[in-house]
């Protein structure tokens, strides 16, 4: 699993029928800390289909390859990352 950021959505008039209905989100995952302990965000994006209803700034749980494809009703949907769920807080020690 991996921790991102919302930080955008995509809009696509013509998909794949297998992402109909699927609301589409760009992420940016967080995977390192600064002199601080604060998490930073990585340089790369991602599309993300979004199974939870999360909205631009929220902190998310991210899970791609197959795993991802398992939250879509088409099993041969052509997902590679799925937000499964957003989080509230996190804690590091």
């Amino acid at each position: 699993m991996i921790i991102a950021k919302v930080v955008g959505n995509v809009v696509a008039t013509k998909k794949n029928e297998g992402l109909t209905g699927a609301k589409l989100l760009v992420v940016k995952p967080i995977n390192k800390k600064n002199e601080y302990g604060e998490l930073l965000e990585e340089e790369k994006y991602l599309v993300a289909v979004d199974s939870v209803g999360a909205g631009i700034g929220e902190t998310v749980l991210l899970v791609t390859g197959s795993t991802a494809t398992k939250i879509m009703n088409d099993a041969n949907a052509p997902v590679d990352a799925a937000v499964i769920g957003i989080i509230d807080e996190i804690e590091i020690y």
